[in-house]
């Protein structure tokens, strides 16, 4: 199995967890505490090493990542996935599995994730009236996150999976030039 599979079966796990009704724990509130959780794993290259290390007994790691969640304030839910990602010797993917367990959640409530380009910031009526349309197109609530593309002249690029959304000067002029060579 594949690591990114496996990163998706603790993601899907988790999900399940945190979107099932009567659930303790939101699923934002689960990604927030462990985001800070990663965090705190990706600023100390020791505490990285140890609790990857296979020769520190897995009882340590556990108390470590005890302490640190009692600094966080990690809910019992956040901190049990973490010690079963320890105990499973998978902490080394919890960057892989949180951006997983994003994609599934935003699936299970209904979300469509967009990739937006353009080549200046995006005021918040733009961002707005991209996001109207873009939902209108999908028939999905949209998620959006941006990106400057400086080779972009005017317009914006929107990505949604493997679908392009290109309303950018570029591309109408290539849809334009298209056009033209057709019509001869």
């Amino acid at each position: 199995m594949t690591l990114s599979a496996v990163a998706t079966r603790y993601a899907k796990a988790l999900a399940d967890v945190t979107t099932t009704a009567g659930a303790v724990l939101r699923p934002e509130d689960a990604l927030s505490q462990l985001r800070a959780f990663e965090a705190a794993l990706e600023a100390s290259h020791e505490l990285k090493n140890a609790l990857i290390t296979p020769s520190v007994p897995a009882s340590r790691k556990r108390a470590v990542v005890g302490r640190i969640a009692d600094l966080l304030k990690l809910s019992p839910t956040a901190r049990n996935f973490l010690f079963v990602l320890i105990d499973r010797r998978r902490i080394a993917l919890l960057k892989a599995i949180l951006d997983s367990f994003e994609v599934i959640v935003d699936e299970r409530l209904g979300f469509a994730r967009a990739e937006v380009s353009s080549p200046r910031e995006l005021s918040e009526a733009q961002r707005g009236a991209i996001s109207a349309q873009l939902e209108k197109l999908t028939g999905k609530r949209i998620r959006m996150r941006f990106a400057l593309d400086q080779s972009l002249i005017g317009g914006v690029v929107a990505r949604i999976g493997s679908t392009v959304y290109d309303g950018s000067v570029r591309g109408q002029l290539q849809t334009l030039g298209r056009r033209l060579s057709t019509e001869r």
